[in-house]
């Protein structure tokens, strides 16, 4: 087998575990009521990711990728896949703060503060500021999410907004949120959201209620757009999960007596 250059598997491995690692359990209800306060004031720039099977195999090929998850200050579980990989790895795994569901009761939480939406593009991005500003945002940045970094750092320096929804897809929008921290100095919450602007804007429907509630949100999608998204679950999840078991072989193992706080 020929060596894989820079990262090893057992590099690869080591990597993927620490993410899972740093994944954040929300155990109940109560505990994801305390977070939505506490993510309400943040004291500096502060980073919330969401990590589901997708996102864990971009950090697998990309070290870009993985450096930038790995420096949110929150990463949350998003989907069944990872839940899987959480309870292989021997940590809990909580709740599932998929970002669809937790980023507008985010939005709702910021009511009457200022707000920049980076990410999709017209008509949906102003449906979505239309709902959200309905909603009591008040958007003082708007953005589509095919523009250079600067652009999106030069908008949040301007205007200092307190929320930043980042919806221009996975590396993107992680590599401009580090970026984003470092440049920002003001106490402000920047939120990695992936499609959220297009469900909002109605680019994108939502699943079911049963759906969703049994973690198959995935498959409508997939109904939805095959093209785009076949090869993200059908190929995807299998890849997952054979990371799951290249690293359970190769990899370090969970503390004893369970998982460790993040």
């Amino acid at each position: 087998m020929t060596a894989i250059p820079d990262r090893t598997r057992a590099t690869r491995a080591r990597e993927f575990f620490e993410l899972h690692q740093r994944i954040h359990c929300i155990p109940d209800a109560q505990a994801h009521d305390a977070l939505l306060e506490e993510l309400k004031h943040p004291s500096r720039p502060y980073i919330v990711s969401f990590v589901n099977a997708h996102a864990a195999n971009l950090g697998w090929n990309t070290p870009a990728m993985l450096e930038s998850l790995l420096r949110s200050d929150l990463l949350l579980r998003d989907g069944i896949g990872v839940k899987l990989g959480l309870k292989a790895f021997g940590r809990p795994y909580g709740l599932n703060m998929n970002g669809t569901d937790f980023i507008p009761k985010i939005a709702r939480a910021y009511q009457g503060r200022r707000a920049a939406l980076f990410g999709t593009r017209s008509p949906w991005l102003d449906t979505a500021r239309q709902k959200l500003e309905a909603e009591g945002l008040v958007v003082v940045a708007c953005h589509d999410g095919f523009s250079p970094p600067e652009k999106y750092l030069e908008l949040a320096e301007e205007t200092k907004p307190e929320l930043i929804i980042l919806a221009m897809g996975m590396p993107k929008q992680e590599d401009i949120a580090v970026r984003l921290r470092e440049r920002l100095s003001h106490p402000v919450l920047i939120v990695n959201g992936g499609a959220i602007l297009d469900f909002l804007g109605g680019k994108v429907t939502r699943a079911p209620e049963l759906m969703r509630q049994i973690g198959m949100e995935w498959l409508y999608r997939l109904y939805l757009e095959p093209k785009r998204l076949a090869r993200r679950y059908l190929l995807g999840i299998p890849v997952f999960f054979s990371h799951v078991a290249v690293t359970r072989l190769t990899g370090p193992r969970a503390p004893e007596g369970g998982a460790r706080s993040p």
